[in-house]
């Protein structure tokens, strides 16, 4: 987008912040500096702990108690925001810089209505005269940011909306007094591809109506690339490389860069080059003289080491902080299927079945008294699970794919079908089930803040189950813990530390530690890498592929990540409220012909690979209908072909023995419907 101005609306200079921790000041944020025009969207990617949410909260003036501000200025139209006073900042900040941040379940009040508290915004900022406009500026937001009826929706309570309606609420409170600047701390990582894709068509569309600037943390590239004009690339709290988007994904000139790129896993093209990965992990006690990175680096030299490195112009307005920035090229990466290396080693008989089993939640009446409901969430749900072998649910948020995990991991019970582990049936419930039963079934939760004790540190965390399947205390249990820890690329140091000194990234690593602690034989993998960044993701993979080689492991891998899916899993099953729509080889899911709701997810991805954008085909929100139709997906179907879509089930037309999908289009007609692909097979 052309600036309209030279005048930059944001000016940060040689910005350098600290943070007091173990009674030392710990740099964080050292000599940034950079600007954002009007109008213009500016990407901020980098890995966990790289100071780009920190960087991004100064932007309001915002320092934590804990921290400094060693040097450095961040204006905003000429004034420093670093040198107001908090009265001044209150004037600013929501009137003129806005923020939407990660999680809308922590930025919304429970206890509030979404319309009390986008009214609450403007009335902080005197915005509006009277109760009528205040509620008429309220229903026009919630119509801006695409909620469905606006009027009902302001009455209801957070809890009351999905996550991606959430987040819509919370655009709509940072909107409310017509910013011109709006900070994103990281606003779709928890958000399903479909809710995604709607989020950033719906910001881009707001940025072009209203030439809002904007400042976009992510550790996701494939979304820089779909919204940001500019990306700053950091590293352990410096800019190392900033330039126009496509030229920054096309010419790399940073090695840390380059190794972020190779590290993102394609949905199009499975990327499984080892060698490419970035290597080690950021450790804050190792930084030498020189460059930060050189200790990862696989182009440093010796002078590396010892000289620092500044940013320096390479070509236009592209600018690198390394002196081989020459030598540095995106490598070619060879595609490869997991299929060919690992489906050999499928031997035996099912680790784990499930046949056509429900589940129901009670649903509280209005009525006083009244006998609770259950809404059936899972409906008649068949598959197996190999040892060795990794099986995928993929589908949108409310799909039903953690319940069925809960299920397996006996934290609830199925109101109908069974579930044998090992040839023998499972008792539903955990607290029932021997202890050797619970060892061997492991299940690693999404969010890690609410799966880890605040109270204890990672040591004890992780040497519960050692102490609990194993007897092991003492030296040998710290011994093991230690190893557990590098296995998932953290330092010994870290078995002190408790789970508020880690980042997000760090604490899901712990918990993946804790599971692997019990050496289960099968383990419930429920989006565990949504809160990673791309490297320490890839390397996870990896990890997640080696142990099971090794100890022949298996994973019920649940996902929305569709790129981690093809390159992990070895087959997949796609749920759409509560029902398989599709089944089978990870490649054959991931070609034609598709069930409409597989295309839709995938047309939902954000794709380095496409040199446009993709057409997206999502239609509507899963949580928008309630009507009962014979095809759950009927009523968002683009291809439905009319009323036998809500009369009459579908049948399963298999493709293959090992591939089929329950839909009414004849399969010959869903192959010519393809146009996710850019080469349509």
């Amino acid at each position: 987008m052309s600036q309209s101005t030279d005048t930059p609306l944001i000016q940060v200079t040689n910005l350098s912040i600290d943070f007091w921790s173990h009674h030392h000041w710990t740099n964080v944020v050292r000599s940034v500096s950079f600007e954002v025009h009007a109008g213009e969207a500016m990407g901020l990617v980098g890995e966990s702990g790289c100071g780009k949410t920190t960087t991004a909260y100064t932007l309001l003036g915002y320092r934590r108690p804990n921290s400094r501000i060693r040097e450095g200025q961040v204006f905003y139209r000429g004034q420093d925001l670093l040198r107001l006073s908090g009265k001044a900042l209150q004037g600013i900040r929501g009137r003129h810089i806005s923020l939407v941040s990660q999680n809308p379940t922590t930025a919304l009040s429970p206890g509030l209505t979404i319309e009390a508290q986008i009214i609450e915004v403007l009335r902080a900022h005197n915005l509006g005269t009277s109760a009528n406009e205040q509620s008429a500026r309220t229903l026009e937001l919630l119509q801006q940011v695409q909620l469905p009826d606006p009027e009902r929706t302001a009455k209801k309570y957070p809890h009351q909306l999905s996550g991606g309606q959430q987040q819509r609420a919370v655009i709509a409170m940072a909107l409310a007094c017509k910013p011109d600047f709006l900070v994103l701390d990281e606003p779709t990582t928890g958000l399903d591809v479909t809710t995604q894709s709607q989020i950033l068509d719906l910001l881009a569309q707001l940025r072009a109506e209203q030439h809002m600037a904007m400042v976009y943390v992510t550790h996701d590239l494939g979304v820089i690339s779909l919204i940001c004009d500019r990306v700053g690339v950091m590293y352990a709290g410096e800019l190392v490389e900033t330039a126009p988007t496509r030229e920054l994904f096309t010419h790399p000139r940073h090695p840390y860069t380059r190794g972020l790129i190779t590290s993102i896993p394609s949905v199009r093209k499975p990327r499984r080059e080892k060698a490419n990965l970035l290597r080690g992990y950021l450790q804050r006690d190792q930084f030498p003289d020189g460059c930060r990175f050189a200790p990862r680096c696989d182009f440093a030299q010796e002078r590396c080491f010892m000289e620092p490195q500044s940013l320096e112009l390479v070509s236009g307005n592209h600018m690198a902080a390394c002196w081989r920035w020459g030598d540095i090229k995106l490598p070619t990466v060879a595609d490869a299927s997991v299929n060919d290396e690992q489906l050999t080693s499928l031997v035996g008989g099912s680790l784990l079945n499930v046949e056509n089993i429900s589940c129901a939640y009670d649903i509280d009446r209005s009525i006083l008294f009244a006998r609770r409901k259950p809404q059936t969430v899972v409906q008649d749900v068949s598959f197996d699970i190999h040892p060795s072998e990794t099986f995928a649910l993929v589908g949108e948020s409310g799909s039903g794919k953690s319940t069925i995990a809960r299920t397996i991991a006996g934290l609830m019970q199925p109101s109908a079908g069974i579930i044998t582990f090992e040839g023998h049936n499972i008792i539903p419930l955990v607290k029932a089930r021997t202890q050797e039963q619970r060892r061997e079934i492991q299940l690693i939760f999404q969010n890690p803040d609410a799966s880890l004790n605040p109270r204890q540190p990672v040591g004890q965390i992780i040497g519960q189950p050692l102490r609990i399947f194993f007897d092991l205390t003492g030296t040998a249990q710290r011994e093991r813990v230690e190893q557990l820890l590098q296995d998932v690329r953290l330092d010994g140091s870290y078995r002190n530390r408790y789970p508020d000194e880690l980042s997000g990234g760090e604490r899901q690593r712990v918990a993946i530690a804790r599971a692997l602690a019990a050496q289960p034989k099968l383990l419930l993998c429920d989006e565990i890498l949504s809160a990673l960044d791309v490297s320490v993701q890839a390397n996870v993979l990896e990890l997640l592929r080696g142990l099971q080689a090794k100890h022949h492991f298996a994973y019920l891998f649940i996902s929305h990540d569709l790129a981690v899916v093809r390159t992990l899993a070895h087959r997949v099953g796609v749920l759409y409220k509560g029902q398989l729509c599709e089944t089978g080889q990870v490649e054959e899911v991931f070609a034609a012909p598709y069930h409409p709701y597989t295309h839709m997810l995938f047309s939902a991805v954000p794709s380095l690979d496409s040199q446009t954008k993709s057409t997206s085909v999502v239609r509507g929100d899963i949580h928008d209908s309630h009507k009962h139709t014979a095809c759950p997906f009927a009523e968002r179907c683009p291809w439905k072909v009319g009323d036998i879509c809500d009369e009459v089930e579908p049948p399963w037309q298999p493709t293959s023995p090992t591939h089929g999908l329950r839909c009414h289009i004849p399969l010959s007609e869903l192959q010519t419907r393809e146009v996710w692909t850019e080469h349509p097979s």
